[in-house]
């Protein structure tokens, strides 16, 4: 078998490593995702949840990334009070922050996609993140507009704008740990 076969062969299959690494970021997420600081002026908390999403997609790249956020979802969704505030269960996913939560999933594609295709290009990452971070801000804003009876302006002036700063201090963090910690799980593997 030579190099290139092996690296082919070691990148499609399922390790335990893989395993590992997926448990681990979910792990990441689950306990990012409860630290939440709320703002007087909407009933959506910052959370750190979307920090979690982007190391995880950094370190585990798009599909596993992915495969981590769902995790998280699941697991909140059964009871472990992972969500914003430790909260957690189906009446949380129902509630005015659901739909954010449900983008996390598209986000997580989208920003992992960008930063798979685009391997040395931090813009392109930013790019990524930044479009992922407006699908979720989308199925959030919409979510919470119907929840609340909410007029879309008003939705997205209680859902996204006081958020953007936030978001983009956790896309740096991300980026600032995300490429160090990725480049040294490739040196060891």
């Amino acid at each position: 078998m030579t190099g290139s076969e092996k690296k082919y062969t070691n990148k499609s299959k399922l390790t335990v490593l893989t395993i590992t690494r997926v448990a681990l970021l979910a792990a990441v997420i689950c306990v990012l995702g409860p630290l939440s600081i709320h703002i007087p002026i909407s009933p959506v908390p910052i959370s750190l949840g979307i920090l979690g999403i982007f190391l995880a997609v950094y370190i585990n790249g798009w599909l596993y990334g992915t495969l981590s956020v769902l995790i998280y979802l699941l697991i909140g969704f059964v009871g472990v009070p992972v969500f914003s505030d430790f909260t957690a269960g189906i009446t949380k996913l129902a509630g005015p922050t659901g739909g954010y939560m449900l983008g996390y999933i598209p986000l997580a594609l989208i920003a992992g996609f960008f930063i798979a295709k685009f391997e040395n290009k931090i813009p392109m990452h930013v790019l990524g993140m930044i479009l992922g971070t407006i699908v979720c801000y989308a199925f959030g804003t919409a979510w919470l507009a119907i929840s609340l009876k909410m007029s879309l302006p008003a939705a997205l002036m209680a859902g996204v704008v006081p958020y953007i700063p936030a978001d983009i201090v956790k896309m740096v963090i991300a980026i600032g740990i995300g490429i160090p910690v990725r480049n040294a799980i490739r040196k060891i593997m």
